[in-house]
């Protein structure tokens, strides 16, 4: 191993530390303050970005997760009121999922509150450093895809 290659690595763990400290701390106040879990949020997140609806395999591509995943999400929020299912015209088997005004609204204190959360835990960075970061992190993804694709 390379000294760059070491710096690497432990670049890579204290992201990921970070990222599970902000994870559990994010799980435990939506689970605490709003009966929920981090999935349900990130569903109702992806929803909110798209007012018209996603079909469930849309929804899944833009979580990222399997389709069985988001189906029982899906299930209980509708059974909450939260979202409604809405056939897809032309195609009988198909469902497009979206917020309903009560979900709407739930989300919304949900998002603020998170909002609140996560500036919270990082109100030691500036919004300067904050910004510069995101744009680094950004590249850094990029390289990182350009090079998977690449290997693939």
């Amino acid at each position: 191993m390379t000294a760059a290659s070491k710096d690497r690595l432990r670049l890579w763990l204290r992201l990921l530390r970070l990222t599970r400290h902000v994870d559990a701390h994010l799980r435990d106040r939506l689970r605490v303050d709003f009966k929920t879990t981090l999935p349900r949020f990130d569903v109702m997140a992806a929803l909110s970005r798209h007012p018209e609806g996603l079909k469930m395999s849309q929804l899944s591509g833009v979580l990222r997760v399997s389709n069985g995943n988001v189906t029982g999400i899906a299930d209980r929020l509708a059974d909450e009121g939260l979202v409604e299912r809405v056939p897809v015209p032309g195609d009988r088997r198909a469902m497009t999922l979206r917020l309903t005004p009560a979900g709407d609204i739930e989300f919304a204190a949900q998002a603020r509150a998170h909002e609140g959360w996560i500036n919270d835990m990082l109100s030691g960075i500036s919004a300067d450093d904050a910004r510069a970061m995101a744009e680094r992190l950004i590249k850094v993804a990029q390289a990182a895809e350009n090079k998977e694709n690449i290997n693939a």
